[in-house]
């Protein structure tokens, strides 16, 4: 039945394109219905034949002069020809005609963003709102919206949403929407009161749980959030977003448990992506639970094997473990990406140190400095490389380069006492520590630490255990 339907207006369709070109052409035809004009330029529409289509509207217009229908379709193909100006005059003479039909008003907003006056366009759909209600007024809104949004009035973007929500709360496309504008335009208390009252009127609609989730979420309150997205995955059990977002909440309050929940879910409701198994990565790491961290980091590193922060990752796994020849391995792997990346040098420096490998230790951390001279880490790593190898020189001229580059970080007084104590120059060691002590007393437990036998030294006794009482003192 549905293809002798088909078929009887494909031929209808066929015997009123031979009375169009029978007109065209100045024969005898039958008489063409205003309706049948709209019809035919439909046709050429679907066959993205404008000028054809543009014609048929002239033609049309010929016979029916006053057909603000036919204006609208004209106005239509001239705009997509890019004639704005003519566009806009065809539709002034159709305002004359018919004020009720809502292309009127989208298809000069259209002209007017493409002549780039957007705020011309705003004003239309902004005076046209009072004429139109239910969905032709929300159509509007939805218009007026991606005007806002394309000359950047971000805030009446939301607004936008926002009204529409008002008149029909339950409209998929605007609850999708604001829950993004509500996190860029910081709305999230407006949101939280919007989707609370949804929620009262539709309790079972499930993106406005969603969204109420991602106010709370974005307010950085993550046991709200959380249970906002229950509520979302009650109603909705294959929402994985709500899942994705959960387990960020989770991991924000350091429930990683909750979180590898969240993330499992996911990865069996979507296909693998490296984001998703590196959070479960994450997720075991901070559980210590490195070799199952190592298992999800690896799948991650399996999607991107390009990404040089994973390997890194790993690395880390394996140095917790004290298994520093593989760290090393992984963090060749990351350094053959990005080599010239601070922590991939710290860390390998790090994983040397622990060989007993001082030499490439210090090579690695002077990458660090000479990267970021102002990271105290890598600083004082080079420098207790240099002293643990007995190089005191470089140690002490090294910490007073750190202590530029760091603005006189009091560490670095310790570590140019230690380098002058292992010079053998104890009376300027004890004058620098002398001065180390009076502007950082606690840092003294780390020089002990450097300077192995310091405290058999009954000078260094003596001025320690006057700083620290003076600053026990003060307290």
């Amino acid at each position: 039945m549905a293809n002798f339907s088909n078929r009887r207006e494909r031929e209808e369709m066929q015997e009123l394109l031979k009375a169009y070109q029978n007109l065209k052409k100045g024969r005898q035809a039958a008489f063409i219905e205003e309706e049948d004009f709209e019809r035919i330029i439909d046709y050429f529409d679907d066959q993205d034949d404008v000028p054809a289509a543009l014609e048929a509207a002239n033609i049309g217009l010929e016979h029916f002069p006053f057909a603000a229908q036919l204006m609208f379709r004209k106005a239509d193909f001239l705009i997509a020809e890019q004639q704005f100006a003519a566009a806009l005059a065809v539709l002034e003479t159709a305002e004359l005609y018919d004020q009720t039909d809502i292309s009127l008003y989208i298809l000069k907003t259209d002209a007017y963003l493409a002549l780039d006056e957007p705020e011309k366009a705003a004003r239309i759909l902004e005076e046209s709102l009072g004429r139109f209600e239910g969905e032709e007024r929300l159509e509007l809104l939805f218009e007026l919206a991606d005007v806002y949004d394309d000359y950047e009035d971000f805030q009446k973007v939301f607004d936008c949403m926002k009204l529409i929500l008002e008149e029909d709360p339950n409209n998929e496309e605007a609850l999708l929407k604001i829950c993004f504008w509500a996190d860029f335009t910081g709305r999230m208390e407006e949101s939280i009161k919007l989707h609370q009252w949804i929620i009262d009127e539709h309790p079972y609609n499930e993106l406005a749980w969603f969204n109420l989730a991602t106010a709370f979420q974005g307010l950085k309150l993550y046991e709200k959030a959380i249970d906002a997205y229950q509520y979302a995955v009650a109603i909705d059990e294959k929402l994985d977003i709500a899942y994705r977002n959960m387990a960020d909440a989770y991991i924000r309050l350091r429930r990683f448990k909750e979180a590898i929940d969240c993330l499992e879910k996911v990865v069996e409701m979507t296909r693998p992506e490296d984001v998703i198994y590196e959070a479960l990565g994450h997720c075991y790491h901070k559980l210590e639970n490195f070799a199952q961290a190592r298992f999800y980091y690896k799948k991650a590193s399996h999607i991107s094997p390009e990404d040089s922060r994973i390997h890194y990752k790993i690395a880390i796994t394996y140095y917790r473990e004290s298994k520093f020849e593989k760290a090393i391995k992984q963090l060749e792997n990351a350094m053959r990406l990005h080599r010239s990346q601070p922590d991939f040098n710290l860390l390998m420096g790090d994983c040397m140190l622990q060989l007993n490998r001082l030499k490439e230790a210090a090579q690695y951390y002077a990458v660090v400095v000479q990267l970021k001279p102002k990271n105290v880490r890598g600083q004082e790593a080079l420098v207790e490389v240099l002293l643990q190898a007995g190089f005191y020189e470089e140690a002490y001229t090294q910490s007073l380069h750190a202590m530029e580059s760091t603005r006189q970080h009091p560490l670095f007084l310790y570590t140019a006492s230690a380098a002058l104590f292992g010079a053998g120059k104890t009376k300027e060691a004890l004058l620098q520590l002398e001065q180390a002590l009076s502007v950082h007393p606690q840092g003294f437990k780390k020089m002990v630490d450097m300077v192995p036998g310091l405290l058999q030294i009954a000078k260094v006794v003596e001025l320690a255990n006057h700083y620290l009482k003076k600053k026990k003192g003060k307290r």
